[in-house]
């Protein structure tokens, strides 16, 4: 995808994420401006890391740790989305 204004590009929709028995489960929407994704890719992370803070002092549950690791999932297939049309 080529533009001649990067607040023009926009994400393709093509990165699949979370995987259940090797097939995906959600896929980033296309056409969402990289400049939201990347946005929305940050705020989740600090999310993720806020849960992770928490997973680790609290030992007698895992629901943050999991929470955590599927908000990273999403992160990364946002950043992946991006970095596909920056290619």
């Amino acid at each position: 995808m080529y533009a001649s204004n990067p607040q023009d590009l926009k994400t393709p929709g093509l990165t699949p994420c979370p995987f259940h028995a090797g097939e995906p489960l959600f896929h980033v929407s296309s056409g969402i401006p990289i400049r939201e994704a990347l946005s929305q890719a940050s705020d989740l992370l600090h999310i993720a890391k806020k849960l992770a803070e928490d997973a680790a002092m609290e030992r007698r549950t895992d629901r943050h740790a999991w929470a955590s690791h599927y908000l990273q999932a999403m992160s990364k297939a946002l950043i992946d989305d991006v970095v596909r049309v920056l290619e």
